[in-house]
């Protein structure tokens, strides 16, 4: 190949990354100035009653106590914690029923046989939120795998109604464990925060909309109106199909840094956390066709090939051809390479320190060569349907 083919090569990669580059910073920059992360707050009586918990889950029974333990700490603006079960066969029931004999506010249902249609999580919650006291004007949907900290409803509801949302979710701290865990889930994170807006920024689209199912509070009254979950029935990311079709009616959405507030375990090691987090991970069913093209491209651009370009433009200047397009090609890519550095930095209090040294966490700091990886997943998964989810098995064409 030539000087000539070289810098042809080199201007087509300036013209591409650089306008991704352009939508990257500016995105970025609104991060600087986001909401600082969530810290507790004291319950006052006003609250009182005000929440009905709804926790979906199905055969959680080794992940399930220390959420149930953290829900049974919090306080009296917390109604009732109602948590669906959809038939575990694993012991699950009896442990909700155990944590019910000490705290009256829980209740154990059964949701019915899952229609055609429906996938199992916004079933389950779907059911709960039918099953919640009508004199509760929140409804707070956690999963299974988190660890809610004291605090976290009364916080919540505070900061929904000073702020004048009416739909507010979380970003949690994630507790990460195993060697590919370290390695990849950063990365796969970090396709998140290239295409949506960072959690503290107020969202102005309803597009770019982002949302945590984990840690989900809507007002009754606005659920209600959606008709509950059935906009995103059939949706494997319920969360932000359910948050962008709020948005684009009137309500006010809002995405908040809770890492203070609560943890979450999601996948153990890297074979978990590729084939669950992956299946979704994508949001190709909150999103346009359109628009998922403009994320896989902005993904490729700015976050899958700056490392190994980086590598083979360098080996090119070092190989003698050199040309102002190759120059600038390379330091474009060199400086993508040094955002995602610097983005590191920002989202490690994401996750929570360990109390001890462990080889495992240092992979963290390595994530950022999982990256083409990562975006290989996201492209892998827009182009397939789930067809299992978390114990269940769905038509190919659901």
């Amino acid at each position: 190949m030539n000087v000539t083919a070289v810098a042809a090569i080199a201007i087509i990669l300036l013209l591409s990354q650089g306008i991704a580059t352009l939508i990257l910073l500016a995105r970025l920059f609104k991060g600087a100035t986001r909401r600082q992360p969530l810290v507790k707050q004291e319950p006052t009586p006003d609250l009182l009653g005000k929440v009905s918990i709804v926790v979906p889950t199905l055969n959680e029974v080794e992940r399930i106590a220390p959420c149930l333990e953290g829900l049974t700490r919090q306080s009296y603006p917390v109604r009732e914690i109602i948590v669906v079960d959809s038939n575990s066969e694993d012991g699950t029931p009896e442990l909700v029923k155990k944590a019910g004999f000490f705290d009256p506010r829980f209740r154990l249902t059964n949701d019915p046989p899952l229609p055609p249609g429906w996938v199992g999580r916004p079933w389950a919650l779907h059911n709960g939120f039918l099953e919640s006291s009508e004199h509760s004007e929140w409804i707070l949907g956690i999963d299974a795998d988190t660890r809610p900290q004291p605090g976290l409803v009364e916080t919540m509801v505070k900061a929904a109604e000073e702020e004048g949302y009416q739909l507010l979710s979380l970003s949690p701290q994630f507790i990460l464990q195993e060697p590919g865990e370290w390695w990849l889930q950063p990365a796969l994170l970090m396709t998140l925060l290239y295409r949506c807006e960072s959690a503290g920024v107020r969202q102005p689209r309803p597009e770019t909309v982002m949302a945590n199912g984990q840690c989900f509070l809507v007002r009754r009254s606005v659920l209600a109106e959606l008709g509950g979950y059935q906009g995103a029935a059939s949706s494997f990311c319920d969360d932000v199909t359910l948050a962008r079709q709020a948005a684009r009616a009137g309500f006010s959405v809002g995405f908040l840094d809770g890492s203070k507030l609560i943890q979450v375990r999601m996948y153990e090691g890297f074979r978990q956390t590729w084939a669950e987090w992956g299946r979704s991970l994508d949001l190709k069913d909150a999103t346009s066709w359109t628009q998922l093209g403009q994320d896989l491209w902005l993904l490729l651009s700015v976050q899958g090939l700056p490392i190994p370009l980086s590598v083979l433009l360098l080996a090119c200047l070092a190989g003698g051809y050199s040309s102002i397009p190759l120059l600038a090609a390379t330091g474009l890519n060199l400086f993508l390479v040094l955002i995602r550095l610097a983005l590191l930095w920002a989202i490690y209090p994401c996750y929570q320190r360990l109390e001890h040294f462990s080889p495992a966490a240092l992979l963290f700091w390595l994530s950022p060569l999982a990256d083409p990886l990562a975006v290989i997943r996201i492209f892998l998964s827009a182009g397939q349907q789930p067809t299992q989810w978390r114990g269940r098995v769905y038509p190919a064409s659901s």
